[in-house]
Protein backbone atom coordinates (compact mmCIF):
# COMPACT_ATOMS: atom_id res chain seq x y z
CA UNK A 1 0.00 0.00 0.00
CA UNK A 2 1.52 3.30 -0.60
CA UNK A 3 1.19 5.80 2.35
CA UNK A 4 1.58 9.59 1.81
CA UNK A 5 4.05 11.69 4.37
CA UNK A 6 0.72 11.61 6.81
CA UNK A 7 0.71 7.97 6.61
CA UNK A 8 -2.53 7.79 4.88
CA UNK A 9 -3.13 5.68 1.87
CA UNK A 10 -2.73 7.43 -1.65
CA UNK A 11 -5.49 7.71 -4.05
CA UNK A 12 -5.57 5.47 -6.83
CA UNK A 13 -4.62 6.81 -10.27
CA UNK A 14 -0.83 6.84 -11.76
CA UNK A 15 -0.10 10.52 -11.69
CA UNK A 16 -1.46 10.74 -7.36
CA UNK A 17 1.78 8.16 -6.86
CA UNK A 18 3.76 11.24 -7.07
CA UNK A 19 2.51 12.07 -3.47
CA UNK A 20 3.77 8.57 -1.92
CA UNK A 21 6.44 8.88 0.33
CA UNK A 22 6.62 4.96 1.61
CA UNK A 23 5.09 1.42 1.22
CA UNK A 24 3.51 -0.60 3.51
CA UNK A 25 4.22 -4.14 2.91
CA UNK A 26 2.76 -5.37 6.22
CA UNK A 27 -0.07 -7.12 4.90
CA UNK A 28 2.10 -8.80 1.95
CA UNK A 29 1.80 -12.78 2.23
CA UNK A 30 5.60 -13.83 3.12
CA UNK A 31 5.42 -16.27 0.17
CA UNK A 32 6.03 -14.21 -2.11
CA UNK A 33 9.49 -13.52 -1.19
CA UNK A 34 10.50 -17.45 -1.61
CA UNK A 35 8.89 -17.82 -5.33
CA UNK A 36 10.03 -18.34 -9.01
CA UNK A 37 8.18 -15.67 -10.79
CA UNK A 38 8.50 -15.38 -14.81
CA UNK A 39 6.99 -12.74 -16.47
CA UNK A 40 5.29 -13.58 -19.82
CA UNK A 41 6.02 -10.07 -21.49
CA UNK A 42 7.42 -6.90 -23.88
CA UNK A 43 10.93 -6.53 -22.55
CA UNK A 44 11.23 -3.16 -24.81
CA UNK A 45 8.77 -1.60 -22.46
CA UNK A 46 10.75 -0.23 -20.13
CA UNK A 47 8.56 2.25 -17.04
CA UNK A 48 10.64 5.90 -17.20
CA UNK A 49 12.62 7.70 -19.91
CA UNK A 50 11.96 8.45 -23.55
CA UNK A 51 10.90 5.00 -23.92
CA UNK A 52 9.26 5.00 -21.34
CA UNK A 53 5.46 3.44 -20.81
CA UNK A 54 3.65 6.73 -19.94
CA UNK A 55 5.44 8.71 -23.01
CA UNK A 56 4.73 5.61 -26.06
CA UNK A 57 1.48 4.60 -24.64
CA UNK A 58 0.04 7.63 -22.82
CA UNK A 59 -0.75 9.40 -25.80
CA UNK A 60 -2.36 6.52 -27.24
CA UNK A 61 -5.21 6.19 -24.82
CA UNK A 62 -5.90 9.59 -24.97
CA UNK A 63 -3.28 11.26 -22.56
CA UNK A 64 -2.87 14.75 -22.63
CA UNK A 65 0.98 15.94 -22.66
CA UNK A 66 0.28 17.78 -19.08
CA UNK A 67 -1.23 14.07 -18.29
CA UNK A 68 1.69 11.85 -20.20
CA UNK A 69 4.16 14.53 -18.14
CA UNK A 70 2.14 13.41 -14.31
CA UNK A 71 2.25 10.03 -15.22
CA UNK A 72 5.68 9.75 -15.91
CA UNK A 73 6.86 11.31 -12.86
CA UNK A 74 4.44 9.06 -10.75
CA UNK A 75 6.15 6.23 -12.12
CA UNK A 76 9.25 7.14 -11.16
CA UNK A 77 8.32 7.83 -7.53
CA UNK A 78 6.90 4.25 -7.93
CA UNK A 79 10.32 2.69 -8.92
CA UNK A 80 12.04 4.54 -6.43
CA UNK A 81 9.41 3.26 -3.69
CA UNK A 82 10.14 0.03 -5.11
CA UNK A 83 13.39 -0.01 -4.65
CA UNK A 84 13.79 1.18 -1.08
CA UNK A 85 11.23 -1.39 0.31
CA UNK A 86 12.59 -4.78 -1.36
CA UNK A 87 15.91 -3.83 -2.90
CA UNK A 88 15.73 -5.76 -6.20
CA UNK A 89 18.87 -6.74 -8.03
CA UNK A 90 16.87 -5.62 -11.39
CA UNK A 91 16.73 -1.62 -12.51
CA UNK A 92 13.47 -1.13 -12.08
CA UNK A 93 13.65 2.21 -13.69
CA UNK A 94 14.57 1.31 -17.22
CA UNK A 95 15.49 -2.47 -17.26
CA UNK A 96 14.14 -4.43 -19.73
CA UNK A 97 10.02 -5.29 -18.78
CA UNK A 98 9.86 -3.32 -15.95
CA UNK A 99 7.36 -1.38 -17.70
CA UNK A 100 5.10 -4.14 -18.87
CA UNK A 101 1.66 -3.71 -18.02
CA UNK A 102 1.82 -0.09 -17.20
CA UNK A 103 4.59 -0.98 -14.49
CA UNK A 104 3.38 -4.30 -13.37
CA UNK A 105 6.21 -5.67 -14.19
CA UNK A 106 8.43 -3.09 -11.97
CA UNK A 107 6.26 -4.72 -9.25
CA UNK A 108 7.05 -8.04 -10.19
CA UNK A 109 10.67 -7.57 -10.36
CA UNK A 110 10.97 -6.00 -7.19
CA UNK A 111 9.58 -9.53 -5.76
CA UNK A 112 12.74 -11.13 -8.05
CA UNK A 113 10.68 -11.98 -10.96
CA UNK A 114 12.48 -12.53 -14.55
CA UNK A 115 11.25 -10.52 -17.66
CA UNK A 116 11.02 -13.65 -20.39
CA UNK A 117 9.99 -12.67 -23.87
CA UNK A 118 6.23 -13.13 -23.80
CA UNK A 119 6.29 -15.12 -27.10
CA UNK A 120 8.85 -17.36 -26.05
CA UNK A 121 7.70 -18.32 -22.61
CA UNK A 122 4.21 -18.90 -23.95
CA UNK A 123 5.47 -21.06 -26.27
CA UNK A 124 7.64 -23.38 -23.84
CA UNK A 125 4.13 -24.03 -22.38
CA UNK A 126 2.74 -25.54 -25.54
CA UNK A 127 2.54 -28.94 -25.47
CA UNK A 128 5.16 -31.12 -28.38
CA UNK A 129 2.38 -32.04 -30.50
CA UNK A 130 1.09 -28.12 -31.17
CA UNK A 131 5.15 -27.40 -31.90
CA UNK A 132 4.20 -23.69 -33.94
CA UNK A 133 7.48 -23.97 -36.27
CA UNK A 134 6.23 -27.57 -37.38
CA UNK A 135 2.80 -26.24 -37.68
CA UNK A 136 3.78 -23.10 -39.85
CA UNK A 137 5.84 -25.44 -42.26
CA UNK A 138 2.68 -26.99 -43.11
CA UNK A 139 0.91 -23.88 -43.45
CA UNK A 140 0.56 -21.83 -47.00
CA UNK A 141 -0.92 -18.95 -45.47
CA UNK A 142 -1.07 -17.59 -41.82
CA UNK A 143 -3.07 -15.05 -40.31
CA UNK A 144 -2.20 -12.91 -37.47
CA UNK A 145 -4.12 -10.40 -35.71
CA UNK A 146 -4.13 -7.55 -33.19
CA UNK A 147 -5.92 -4.78 -31.50
CA UNK A 148 -3.78 -2.65 -33.65
CA UNK A 149 -1.15 -2.61 -35.52
CA UNK A 150 1.28 0.22 -35.71
CA UNK A 151 5.33 1.07 -34.99
CA UNK A 152 5.05 -0.86 -31.66
CA UNK A 153 4.19 -4.45 -33.31
CA UNK A 154 7.47 -4.66 -34.32
CA UNK A 155 8.89 -4.72 -30.90
CA UNK A 156 8.16 -7.49 -29.65
CA UNK A 157 4.64 -8.48 -30.27
CA UNK A 158 2.81 -11.66 -31.07
CA UNK A 159 2.41 -10.88 -34.80
CA UNK A 160 5.95 -9.97 -34.92
CA UNK A 161 7.52 -12.58 -33.58
CA UNK A 162 4.56 -15.18 -35.64
CA UNK A 163 6.34 -13.26 -38.85
CA UNK A 164 9.81 -13.63 -38.08
CA UNK A 165 8.94 -17.41 -37.69
CA UNK A 166 7.17 -17.72 -40.73
CA UNK A 167 9.89 -15.97 -42.94
CA UNK A 168 12.49 -19.01 -41.55
CA UNK A 169 10.28 -21.18 -43.95
CA UNK A 170 8.86 -18.62 -46.80
CA UNK A 171 5.27 -19.18 -45.58
CA UNK A 172 3.22 -15.61 -46.11
CA UNK A 173 2.09 -13.74 -43.71
CA UNK A 174 -1.24 -11.68 -43.72
CA UNK A 175 -2.34 -9.40 -40.22
CA UNK A 176 -5.94 -8.14 -39.62
CA UNK A 177 -6.42 -5.41 -36.87
CA UNK A 178 -8.77 -3.44 -35.01
CA UNK A 179 -7.20 -0.57 -36.12
CA UNK A 180 -3.75 0.24 -37.91
CA UNK A 181 -1.68 3.58 -36.60
CA UNK A 182 1.36 5.10 -36.80
CA UNK A 183 4.36 3.06 -38.11
CA UNK A 184 2.15 0.50 -39.21
CA UNK A 185 4.09 -0.29 -42.75
CA UNK A 186 6.94 -1.07 -40.52
CA UNK A 187 5.48 -5.08 -39.99
CA UNK A 188 6.36 -5.38 -43.71
CA UNK A 189 10.04 -5.42 -42.66
CA UNK A 190 9.60 -8.23 -40.16
CA UNK A 191 7.63 -10.17 -42.69
CA UNK A 192 3.69 -9.22 -42.18
CA UNK A 193 3.15 -9.30 -46.50
CA UNK A 194 -0.59 -7.47 -45.43
CA UNK A 195 -2.18 -5.65 -43.53
CA UNK A 196 -5.93 -5.04 -43.28
CA UNK A 197 -7.94 -2.94 -40.79
CA UNK A 198 -11.43 -5.15 -39.54
CA UNK A 199 -13.20 -1.42 -39.26
CA UNK A 200 -14.46 0.01 -42.45
CA UNK A 201 -16.10 3.09 -41.10
CA UNK A 202 -14.96 5.53 -38.42
CA UNK A 203 -16.89 4.21 -34.93
CA UNK A 204 -16.99 4.26 -31.14
CA UNK A 205 -15.39 1.90 -29.67
CA UNK A 206 -18.31 0.37 -27.35
CA UNK A 207 -19.62 -0.65 -31.21
CA UNK A 208 -16.13 -2.22 -32.00
CA UNK A 209 -16.15 -4.63 -29.13
CA UNK A 210 -19.83 -5.07 -29.59
CA UNK A 211 -19.62 -5.89 -33.08
CA UNK A 212 -15.99 -7.35 -33.00
CA UNK A 213 -16.58 -10.74 -34.09
CA UNK A 214 -18.84 -9.82 -37.40
CA UNK A 215 -16.26 -6.99 -38.41
CA UNK A 216 -13.43 -9.96 -38.10
CA UNK A 217 -15.43 -12.30 -39.98
CA UNK A 218 -15.97 -9.72 -42.57
CA UNK A 219 -12.41 -8.43 -42.99
CA UNK A 220 -11.14 -12.19 -43.22
CA UNK A 221 -13.37 -12.37 -46.23
CA UNK A 222 -12.75 -9.69 -47.62
CA UNK A 223 -8.93 -10.25 -46.98
CA UNK A 224 -9.54 -13.79 -49.06
CA UNK A 225 -11.48 -12.41 -51.88
CA UNK A 226 -8.56 -10.55 -52.48
CA UNK A 227 -6.51 -13.35 -52.33
CA UNK A 228 -8.08 -15.33 -54.50
CA UNK A 229 -8.48 -12.48 -57.40
CA UNK A 230 -4.64 -12.38 -56.87
CA UNK A 231 -4.17 -16.06 -57.39
CA UNK A 232 -6.89 -15.80 -60.90
CA UNK A 233 -4.60 -12.97 -61.64
CA UNK A 234 -1.16 -14.83 -61.46
CA UNK A 235 -3.49 -17.63 -63.25
CA UNK A 236 -3.80 -15.74 -66.49
CA UNK A 237 -0.18 -14.64 -66.24
CA UNK A 238 1.29 -17.87 -66.42
CA UNK A 239 -0.94 -19.07 -69.01
CA UNK A 240 -0.26 -15.86 -71.23
CA UNK A 241 3.37 -17.61 -70.70
CA UNK A 242 2.64 -20.55 -71.87
CA UNK A 243 1.02 -19.46 -75.20
CA UNK A 244 3.70 -16.76 -75.59
CA UNK A 245 6.21 -19.98 -74.78
CA UNK A 246 4.31 -22.60 -77.12
CA UNK A 247 4.85 -20.06 -79.82
CA UNK A 248 8.44 -19.30 -79.47
CA UNK A 249 8.63 -23.44 -79.98
CA UNK A 250 6.40 -23.74 -82.54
Amino acid sequence: IALDKKGEKVERGGSNLVHAKSLDTSSMNPRLRDVSITMACNRHNVLIGKRGVARVFGPQKGATKAQVKELAEGLSCWADLLVDAFAPIADLHKGPGSGASGGLGAGLMALGAEAGERFDVLLEQLPAERDLDALISTADLVITAEGAIDFQTPRGKVPAEIARRCQATGVPVMGLAGSLGEGAPSVHDVGIGAVQSIMTIPMELEDAVRDGRDLLVDASERALRLLQLGCTVAGRQENKLRVRYAGISA
